[in-house]
């Protein structure tokens, strides 16, 4: 054997033993987080037991952040579409423990009616914050694992889904603060500006947009004072509460417009910093900063509690089907899949 051929074998070698080692370590990340990530779901479902135990539904963690003992659960029951749901589901009935016929349902009456559905499941504090909840939360890997299945299986159906855990892990720490209340179970006034805009451009710019005249809306910052519903629950009167950076749409475009092409569909993430009293703010919340993005207002259909089945039973009761709608964003908190009061099949069109 030659020498170049001596060469060329230790250079293979050597890239083989590289391409070897490579792999070895990749497993071996791969298998630790997949062990942190099991880790930090069982130490939710302990934290959930606990306060139900403890009779609270606030959870403390790290820095003054304090977590919903439900929405903890939520993240720790595993699959719960399909069998598995009646098992996971607080719905009082287990007929409406699923909630892949609900939704599936609605998008083919809307597409009956050639209106478009956009489907928003706001991610979890914990998906955001995991590391303020957990001592195994610094994982990188994304631990909603069973969501993002879910949501396959929604596009599979040609469901439109926005997942916002995306865009809210890439802006969790910025100047312009947190994208989630660190002391309420709603997101924060950054949340409801990154929502906005994701959602602005998943609507995107058909031509019925450029029918609407736009207005000039002009925006004002301001921190605000809150008292979150976490701290409320709390009930610890020592714990300083939460200076939130608002920004407030000027113009009047925050009011619900019932002729808007519009709906803004879902539970209190659609009031917080919108609709006044206990949702903090006027003028701060995603509707208004919607009405910003599309250049009109929207038509919020939203209830406190669950935004699963009741806000579409608030369509029902309109008996309208819809007339003049072109867009549907149902947005709720991904804590409704198990947590709610259960998903029914709603004729909102006839």
């Amino acid at each position: 054997m030659t020498l170049e051929n001596l060469l060329l074998l230790k250079v293979g070698l050597q890239s083989t033993c590289y391409v070897l080692l490579s792999l070895l370590l990749l497993i071996s990340f791969v298998n630790f987080t997949a062990a942190e990530t099991e880790f930090f779901i069982e130490s939710l479902a302990e934290k959930a037991a606990e306060a139900e135990t403890q009779k609270t539904t606030v959870v403390s963690g790290k820095e003054g952040w304090l977590f919903f003992a439900p929405e903890l659960r939520s993240m720790s029951v595993g699959q719960f579409w399909g069998d598995a749901a009646p098992r996971v589901s607080r719905a009082s009935n287990p007929e409406f423990a699923d909630p892949l016929p609900a939704i599936l349902d609605f998008k083919a009456q809307l597409d009956r009616a050639g209106i478009e559905l956009i489907f928003v499941p706001i991610p979890a504090k914990t998906t955001i914050y995991p590391e303020m909840i957990s001592e195994h939360g610094h994982t990188t890997a994304r631990i909603d694992e069973y969501h993002l299945k879910f949501y396959d299986i929604l596009r599979e159906q040609g469901v439109n889904v926005l997942d916002l855990t995306p865009i809210f892990r890439k802006n969790r720490f910025t100047d312009a603060g947190p994208v989630y209340c660190k002391q309420d179970t709603h997101w924060s006034g950054q949340g409801c500006v990154l929502a906005a805009e994701a959602i602005a451009e998943a609507i995107g710019t058909p031509s019925w947009v450029a029918e609407i005249p736009n207005r000039n809306i002009e925006t004002e910052t301001r921190t605000a004072e809150i008292t979150g519903d976490l701290w409320r629950e709390l009930g610890d009167e020592k714990l300083q509460k939460e200076q939130l950076r608002l920004t407030y749409i000027k113009e009047g475009v925050s009011a619900s417009w019932r002729a808007s092409p519009v709906v803004l569909l879902g539970d209190s993430h659609n009031l917080v910093f919108h609709a006044g009293a206990d949702m903090h703010a006027k003028g701060a919340g995603l509707p208004d900063h919607l009405a910003h993005q599309l250049g009109f207002p929207v038509d919020v259909v939203a209830v406190r509690g669950s935004g699963a089945t009741p806000s579409r039973l608030n369509l029902h009761r309109r008996r309208d089907n819809m007339k003049g709608k072109r867009v549907v964003v149902w947005c709720l908190s991904v804590r409704e899949f198990t947590e709610g009061q259960g998903w029914r099949k709603v004729p909102v069109i006839r």
